[in-house]
């Protein structure tokens, strides 16, 4: 087998990968973009060390690091999904541009605060 017909097909879930990442906004359509981009990457892994054959295997090797940290990965992106949509109702990638919620001031006003009131 020629090593061209798995890099190709390598480039081409790579390539699909990339415009999912940039394209969705959907976060879990990012992270399986993002399993995409790491499946054409073992896809040339295993397909190079078949190719060059060497006695170690360490294009195998590197695939199953590879899966074990996709795996890791994706269960620490969807546990912060999750965790986003409980708090915001949204999965939203372009909506999430801030660490915290604003939250509408007190209406207190100022010369009532809690310490003044404290203090008398």
């Amino acid at each position: 087998m020629h090593l061209a017909y798995p890099t190709v097909v390598a480039a081409l879930l790579f390539s699909v990968g990339v415009y999912g990442v940039l394209a969705r906004r959907n976060a879990i359509l990012v992270l399986m973009s993002v399993e995409l981009m790491l499946n054409a990457v073992n896809l040339n892994l295993v397909a190079f060390d078949i190719r060059f054959a060497d006695r170690l295997h360490g294009g195998q090797v590197l695939t199953l690091f590879t899966i074990v940290i996709a795996a890791a990965e994706v269960g620490l992106g969807l546990a912060i999904v999750l965790l986003v949509y409980r708090n915001r109702r949204m999965v939203d990638v372009d909506r999430m541009d801030a660490l915290a919620e604003e939250r509408d001031a007190p209406s207190v006003p100022a010369a009532e605060t809690p310490r003044e009131e404290a203090a008398r």
